[in-house]
């Protein structure tokens, strides 16, 4: 953290990272909106109170991150009784296999993405994700459709190699327990 954070730094930063970050935490909500808008809201607020003090991070975007990962973490670890809230967004008996199952998958499909060039991920997250048609992803990025498609297959391959290394990783770690 450089230098001290003066309000207009603030917003400028909020402008240009809010689409991300809710896009990042709506992502692994399981379509439970309220809880996208909690966590973008208080991932921001500790943001504001931190980068008063102490400055702005070199990465604005990836202390944001962090930070909303955690507090994800955190909520989905605390029992459902201590949630707040919870009754009315949740039925009260899931199947607690199908939960972690969902987990599961989810958390192989985030590592992978995280090592794929940026260039892949965001594509993939635009189609896949945020459901931009190809159409407007290829006017957007100044390609052609057919490159935007190309492009896509590179990049599920590449996601798909990502997924069967982790798993075989995985497997070979319990065969070692």
């Amino acid at each position: 953290m450089a230098r001290s954070a003066t309000e207009d730094d603030i917003r400028r930063v909020y402008r240009d990272t809010i689409d991300d970050l809710y896009r990042f935490v709506s992502r692994r909500c399981d379509g439970d909106r309220a809880l996208a808008e909690d966590v973008t809201q208080e991932t921001w607020l500790r943001a504001v109170r931190v980068w008063y003090q102490d400055g702005l991070p070199d990465r604005p975007l990836a202390w944001l991150t962090t930070v909303a990962a955690r507090l994800l973490s955190n909520h989905f670890r605390r029992p459902a009784e201590q949630r707040l809230d919870d009754a009315a967004h949740e039925p009260l008996a899931e199947d607690r296999d199908a939960a972690v199952d969902r987990t599961n998958k989810r958390s192989l499909v985030e590592r992978a993405l995280a090592r794929l060039p940026l260039s892949q991920t965001r594509l993939l997250e635009a189609f896949h994700f945020d459901r931009t048609a190809v159409g407007q992803i290829a006017a957007s990025s100044g390609l052609s459709e057919r490159a935007v498609e190309g492009r896509l297959r590179r990049a599920r391959q590449k996601l798909r190699q990502q997924i069967e290394a982790d798993l075989a990783a995985d497997k070979e770690g319990d065969d070692h327990d």
